[in-house]
């Protein structure tokens, strides 16, 4: 009997893995994707599938950021790449190097699914598309540095109006990582705050061209947006999901800047209406109110008053008249009595009784009254009109 060499399970999948790499380098495998994944390390797993088979299929992030488009499951695609071995699990698999749709029909397939899962999520709803700004004064441009679009754009909104602020977040519009620099572009713009509208767009071209515009990153980037968004991709046939998310699609770039703002002349051609129609306003309010008062003026209600004041005006005198009178009667009779007065005060006053030859006797500054109240050799004092005399009492 022959002896038959034992191999680990290590062992033999080397030698297989060995056998596998060596003999299925640089394939291209055509396949439907399911069970599509993208891990949080950025790695891409999904499988291959056709009537018969199926084949894993793992594309790293390095090379996943390359593609133009999201991979999604139901997409027919081709897939260039190594046959490897997953030791771990003894499974071969392909990993991936290049990743594209098998025709327009996919990418048009995977347009639709995409749009059908974002109105139904209503991302498309009217009710969350914000309002344009009626006269902005800075926009922000999403799109290419050296594309036709921002050139259109800028050429069209220099002859509109030229004091508009424009700031442009240079990004790539096709290709590999273009959707992610266009969503962070619209995430930094919100974070900017300082711009009252905003373009994303680019000229036209075929489907794979304006594919970024067609990615869900973008699309979330613009719902979730607090700036409004004008989409303006391509031309006016061609169509993008950033299209219906936008709060406006505009057909062309060059439509887009016609849109966002007013043109200066139809502004100033505003603002000559709008003074004009203040002073009409302004006149008639003046023109009626002045009427209004010409009518009161001349009215019997306005005038009663002014006849009330003048009556009152009129007893007013009449009884400052009659106080006047009283009070000079008054006054003449007090002046009278008042005389009267002086006149007895005058006849009592000790003055004039000691020019009629009376005299006041004092003893230490004390009128004596009684003469029983004065003694012998007393000193006193006699008070004439004209003088004191000193005395002694015999």
């Amino acid at each position: 009997m022959a002896i038959v060499k034992t191999f680990t399970v290590s062992e033999i999948t080397k030698r297989i893995k060995g056998v596998i790499e060596s003999s299925f380098t640089n394939v291209s495998v055509q396949g439907e994707i399911s069970n599509f994944k993208r891990h949080s390390s950025g790695h891409l797993y999904f499988t291959l599938k056709d009537e018969g088979a199926q084949l894993s299929a793992v594309m790293w992030r390095g090379r996943a950021g390359n593609m133009f488009f999201t991979p999604q499951d139901g997409m027919k695609v081709i897939a260039i790449g190594n046959i490897t071995v997953y030791e771990v699990r003894g499974q071969y698999q392909i990993d991936v190097i290049q990743l594209q749709p098998l025709g327009i029909g996919e990418l048009q397939l995977a347009f639709e699914r995409l749009k059908q899962k974002l109105a139904a999520e209503g991302l498309f709803d009217v009710e969350h598309k914000k309002p344009l700004p009626e006269y902005p004064e800075s926009i922000g441009i999403v799109t290419s540095p050296t594309g036709a679009a921002i050139q259109d754009i800028l050429n069209i909104l220099s002859r509109r109006f030229p004091a508009i602020e424009l700031i442009l977040y240079p990004v790539k519009v096709q290709g590999e990582g273009a959707s992610s620099e266009i969503a962070e572009a619209i995430k930094d713009f919100n974070k900017f705050g300082k711009i009252d509208v905003m373009i994303i767009g680019r000229g036209g071209g075929s489907i794979e061209d304006l594919w970024a515009f067609n990615e869900e990153v973008v699309a979330r980037a613009i719902y979730h947006s607090k700036i409004p968004i004008i989409s303006a991709v391509g031309h006016e046939i061609d169509f993008t999901i950033a299209d219906f998310v936008a709060d406006l699609r505009a057909p062309t770039p060059s439509a887009a800047a016609e849109l966002v703002v007013k043109h200066q002349f139809e502004i100033i051609e505003n603002l000559r209406n709008f003074c004009y129609n203040i002073n009409q306003e302004i006149t008639n309010i003046i023109t009626t109110n002045k009427d209004r008062i010409s009518s009161l003026l001349t009215s019997y209600s306005f005038n009663r008053p002014i006849d009330l004041v003048r009556q009152y005006s009129q007893q007013v005198d009449e009884l400052n008249r009659h106080l006047f009178q009283s009070a000079s009667h008054s006054f003449s009779i007090n002046q009278q009595r008042l005389d009267s007065f002086q006149k007895r005060i005058a006849s009592i006053n000790p003055t004039k009784v000691l020019e009629r030859g009376y005299a006041i006797v004092y003893r230490d500054e004390k009128v004596i009254d009684r003469s029983n109240k004065l003694k012998t050799d007393e000193d006193i004092n006699i008070k004439f009109h004209d003088g004191v005399t000193p005395a002694k009492v015999k």
